[in-house]
């Protein structure tokens, strides 16, 4: 579990750079063609995917999820949606230090598919969903600030 909470903070350390590296705060917010979602959106989607799934519900730690909020917010300020990732590389740090090992093959609390999986299967996923969306706010962020580096 020591490995997974590794990656799992270090994936949030790297949305919480990109989402300072926006050179103004509006700009998490604008909507390019053909891309959806800013970047402000897919950070707040990230954090409240992850306290649900991983803190509610393999954790027990209390959590409301919003899921309307994480896709319809606009100018949330820059420093809330830092709060907010730090809130959630706690809620995820705290189940997985705390979770045990054998119960990585048992079967994940909801079918979230519409199927069932094992804890370990969702981890995983959860993890790739991260990553995907990472890489979605890097490069909306190179987009609208035409600057490739951190």
């Amino acid at each position: 579990m020591k490995d997974l909470n590794t990656l799992f903070k270090r994936d949030l350390e790297k949305l919480a750079h990109e989402i300072n590296a926006y050179p103004e705060d509006h700009q998490l917010w604008q909507v390019i063609p053909g891309i959806t979602n800013p970047g402000g959106n897919l950070a707040l989607h990230l954090c409240g995917n992850l306290r649900e799934f991983i803190g509610r519900q393999l954790g027990n730690i209390p959590y409301q999820r919003n899921r309307a909020y994480e896709f319809g917010a606009t100018g949330v300020h820059r420093q809330e949606i830092i709060d907010e990732i730090h809130t959630t590389i706690e809620a995820v740090s705290q189940t997985l230090i705390h979770f045990d090992p054998q119960r990585l093959p048992d079967p994940y609390p909801q079918e979230v598919f519409g199927f069932s999986m094992s804890n370990e299967y969702f981890l995983f996923h959860l993890l790739a969903h991260l990553n995907y969306h990472l890489g979605q706010v890097n490069y909306h962020r190179r987009i609208i600030s035409g600057k490739n580096q951190l």
